[in-house]
């Protein structure tokens, strides 16, 4: 499968910018001075179609076995201290299971012809456009819950924890259970059809796999000075977002039962630990917006001072770029859980926690403006 950009010879007219591919016979392979990634990770052009289509079999054949009633189905009633938010919990096996193995089949079958990279233009090309980019949205956005956001918020308390056990009664086996296991395999097979999409819709459409760029089209997102104009006003709709979270934690801490019933304060406050872990939370949330300044500031692209051990050097854009996409894409699941649960009686607990959804895609898109800014010539293409 090849990882070439598609060049217009010079007596050709650029293609037109409406999506339509360019025939086999008129792709040639890049300059032969410009090397290839080295790197196992920059193949992701290739093998995340791979590895698309072997998670959409093996899920597949899982939900095929659930259907038949096989043991194990991950969405099932069950207590609430091994339940998830899901958007598909609860629901019965019978109902659910058969869907998924028909939706894990098509993408098999979806994934093979991206593979073949059939479909170049058409009906064909925009519908696998149209299933990959539905599969990807779907099992990434909206059937996850904020159990990833979770973990990835109390990770350093949770690898403690793996060395020296949970405190109290609790063991592992109370935070990472099968219901939540299995959101968390739903959102990698979630980015690898993404990326796999991704790849497939850059490769039919005669750009780079690897940046994205098209021949003889420089784009509009190429000046500087506009992408951090609005790389500006992305953060600072990102770190706003995040207020009303912080403010209510906060409050609750020091007795203001802000956005609550005072019943439900003193439930927290007989609690032990319960407001030290919501201002925790908070103030996380508060060193978050203060890094996403990062994205847009001076010392987001050279190491300041005060991180001595590199002060004075370049900082890699994957250095930013890997952990604030990664947060922005688990904050959206959390964001449109807490949607499903909001209560007007008591705002506090879920309401701020809506706003997850803006300062995800906010900072979603600061981080990519952040990339484009970023990013130099292309060691695939050349271009840059």
């Amino acid at each position: 499968m090849p990882n070439t950009v598609t060049e217009t010879p010079p007596d050709e007219e650029t293609p037109p910018p409406d999506g339509d591919t360019l025939p086999p016979d008129e792709e040639t392979p890049p300059p032969a001075a410009v090397g290839r990634y080295r790197r196992w990770w920059s193949g992701w052009p290739d093998w995340s179609v791979y590895l698309a289509v072997v998670w959409s079999a093996l899920y597949g054949a899982a939900s095929l076995y659930w259907a038949l009633g096989g043991d194990g189905y991950p969405f099932e009633r069950v207590h609430e201290d091994r339940s998830s938010g899901s958007i598909l919990e609860p629901s019965r096996a019978e109902a659910v299971a058969p869907v998924l193995a028909l939706f894990c089949a098509l993408g098999v079958v979806a994934g093979v012809m991206m593979l073949k990279n059939l479909g170049t233009g058409g009906r064909v090309r925009k519908a696998l456009l149209a299933y990959g980019w539905v599969a990807g949205v779907a099992l990434t956005l909206l059937i996850p819950d904020y159990s990833l956001l979770g973990l990835l918020a109390f990770s350093p308390a949770l690898l403690v924890f793996v060395f020296t056990g949970v405190p109290g009664p609790q063991d592992m086996g109370d935070i990472m259970y099968w219901h939540r296991g299995n959101l968390m395999i739903v959102f990698i097979g979630g980015l690898l059809w993404v990326a796999a999409t991704l790849a497939y819709q850059r490769r039919t459409n005669g750009q780079c796999v690897y940046c994205g760029r098209a021949p003889h089209a420089p784009g509009r997102w190429t000046d500087p000075v506009r992408l951090r104009t609005w790389g500006r006003r992305a953060v600072w709709l990102a770190v706003l977002s995040t207020l009303p979270y912080d403010i209510t934690r906060i409050a609750w801490y020091f007795g203001w039962p802000l956005g609550i019933t005072d019943e439900f304060l003193k439930e927290m406050q007989d609690t032990p630990n319960m407001l030290e872990i919501g201002l925790a939370l908070g103030v996380v949330s508060t060193l978050g917006s203060l890094l996403t300044h990062g994205l847009v500031a001076g010392w987001g692209e050279v190491w300041p001072r005060w991180v001595w051990w590199k002060r004075g050097r370049t900082i890699h854009p994957a250095t930013a770029v890997v952990p604030a996409g990664f947060v922005a894409v688990v904050l959206i699941p959390g964001g449109l859980m807490a949607v499903r649960g909001f209560e007007l009686g008591s705002w506090g607990i879920t309401g701020p926690a809506i706003l997850w959804v803006v300062w995800g895609a906010a900072l979603g898109v600061a981080t990519y403006l952040y990339q484009l800014r970023r990013r130099g010539a292309c060691r695939s293409c050349g271009q840059g």
